[in-house]
C-alpha cells in the first residue's frame, strides 16, 4: 500500500505542479494582458496626444485666422471711419459752397430788383417827359398855327389894302394865291 501513497503523494505533487502551472499561466496570462493594456494605453495616449497637438495647431490655426479677421475688421473699420469723415467733410464744404452761392444769388436777384424799380421808374419819368414834351410841342404848334393863321390874315389884310390903292388892271394878279 505504501505505493498506493506515494501515488498519492505523487499524484498531490502533481496536482501541486498542474495549479502551479495552472497560477503560472494565469499569472502569464494577467501579464500578457497587463502588457497589452499597457500598449493599449500607450497607443490610446498617443492618439490623444496627436488629437491635442492637431486640436492645438488647429487652434492656433484659428487664432491666428481670427487675429487676421480683427485686423481685416479693424482695417475696414478704420477705412470705414476715414471714408465717413472724407464723405462729412465733402458733405459740409458742398452745402458751405450751396449756401454761399445761395446768398450770392439772392444778392443778385436783390440787386437786379432794384435796377429793375430804378429802370421801371426812369421809364415812367421818360413817358412823362415824353408827354409832356408831346403836349407842349401840340401846344407850340397850336400857337404857330394860331399865329400863322393871324399872320395870314394880316398879310391878306394888308394886300387887300394894297390891292385897292393900285391900279384896277393889277389888281386882278394881285394878291398872290393864299398858301404862301
Amino acid at each position: 500500500m505504501p505505493r498506493k501513497t506515494k501515488e498519492k503523494g505523487t499524484k498531490a505533487g502533481a496536482q501541486k505542479k498542474k495549479k502551479n502551472a495552472g497560477a503560472d499561466v494565469e499569472a502569464e496570462s494577467m501579464h500578457r494582458l497587463a502588457l497589452l493594456e499597457k500598449e493599449l494605453l500607450r497607443d490610446n495616449l498617443a492618439l490623444r496626444r496627436d488629437e491635442a497637438r492637431r486640436a492645438k495647431a488647429s487652434e492656433d490655426q484659428l487664432k491666428q485666422r481670427l487675429q487676421e479677421l480683427e485686423a481685416e475688421l479693424e482695417g475696414a473699420r478704420s477705412e470705414g471711419k476715414a471714408i465717413y469723415a472724407e464723405m462729412s467733410r465733402q458733405r459740409r464744404a458742398l452745402q458751405e459752397e450751396v449756401e454761399t452761392r445761395s446768398r450770392q444769388l439772392e444778392e443778385e436777384v436783390r440787386r437786379l430788383r432794384e435796377q429793375l424799380e430804378m429802370c421801371q421808374r426812369e421809364a415812367e419819368a421818360a413817358q412823362e417827359e415824353a408827354e409832356q414834351a408831346l403836349a407842349e410841342r401840340d401846344r407850340t404848334l397850336a400857337q404857330l398855327r394860331a399865329h400863322v393863321a393871324d399872320m395870314e390874315a394880316k398879310y391878306e389884310e394888308i394886300l387887300h389894302i394894297l390891292g385897292e390903292s393900285r391900279l384896277p388892271s393889277h389888281a386882278e394878279t394881285w394878291p398872290p394865291a393864299s398858301g404862301i
